[in-house]
C-alpha cells in the first residue's frame, strides 16, 4: 500500500511514519506543505492520503478539493487538532473518507487508515458519538452552506492573511476574494470582518490556533 503522509512538522510526519511502517507493505511518502502534496500525488498516485488539515499556505481543505478535482475517487484520512463536530462535518461533505484529531490513540488511527484504505469510512469514536448528539439535539450547522473555498478564505482570515495574501496563496484575483468575503459575511450573518475571524477561530479553522495548543 502507497501512503502520502502530509504534515508541515517533522517530528510529526516521523512519529507517523514510525507507526504506520507496523502496517505490512506499506510505502510512505511525505510532504510538508499543500504544494508537496498535491505534486507528490500527482507523482506518487498513493493509495490513501493522512492530510494535516491545518497547514501553512494552501490549507488542508483546499488541498483536498484539488486532490479530489486530480482524482475524484481520491482517498483522503483527515487529521486535525480540533474535534468540532460542525467542522468535522464539513470535511467529511468536503470529500474526506475518514477523520481523526492528532490525540487520537496509536491503535485508533490504525484503524482508520486500515478501514479508509479498504475503501471504508471512519470517523474517531468520540468525535462520532459528538456527532451523533448533534445531530439528536437538531444543532444548526452554519457552516454547512460554505463551499470547501469558503472554508479556506475563513481559515487564512483567522491567521491573519490579508485579502492580498490570500489571492496569491488560493490563485485567485484580489477582486474575486474580496467578493466571497461578501459573500460570506452575508451566509454567515456577521457584519464584520472581525465577526468573521471569531467564528472560524471558533470552530477550529485557525492553523495558528493549533500551534499555540
Amino acid at each position: 500500500m502507497k501512503l502520502l503522509i502530509v504534515d508541515d512538522h517533522p517530528i510529526v510526519r516521523s512519529g507517523l511514519r514510525r507507526l504506520l511502517l507496523n502496517v505490512a507493505h506499506v510505502e510512505i511518502t511525505e510532504a510538508a506543505n499543500g504544494q508537496e502534496a498535491i505534486a507528490a500525488y500527482k507523482e506518487q498516485r498513493p493509495d490513501l492520503v493522512i492530510l494535516d488539515l491545518n497547514l501553512p499556505g494552501i490549507g488542508g481543505l483546499e488541498v483536498l478539493s484539488r486532490l479530489r478535482i486530480e482524482n475524484p475517487k481520491v482517498r483522503v484520512l483527515a487529521v486535525s487538532m480540533h474535534d468540532n463536530p460542525l467542522y468535522v462535518a464539513r470535511v467529511l461533505e468536503a470529500g474526506a473518507c475518514g477523520y481523526v484529531s492528532k490525540s487520537v490513540p496509536p491503535d485508533q488511527l490504525l484503524e482508520a487508515v486500515r478501514r479508509v484504505a479498504a475503501g471504508l469510512t471512519y470517523i474517531e469514536h468520540e468525535i462520532a458519538q459528538e456527532m451523533a448528539l448533534w445531530q439528536v439535539r437538531g444543532t444548526s450547522d452554519p457552516l454547512k452552506q460554505l463551499s470547501p473555498r469558503d472554508l479556506e478564505i475563513l481559515r487564512l482570515l483567522a491567521d491573519g492573511s490579508s485579502l492580498t495574501e490570500i489571492a496569491e496563496t488560493i490563485g485567485l484575483s484580489y477582486k474575486t476574494v474580496a467578493n466571497h468575503c461578501t459573500q460570506l459575511k452575508a451566509k454567515l450573518a456577521t457584519p464584520r470582518t472581525a465577526d468573521l475571524i471569531r467564528l472560524a477561530i471558533s470552530y477550529g479553522l485557525s492553523s495558528q490556533l493549533s500551534l499555540s495548543e
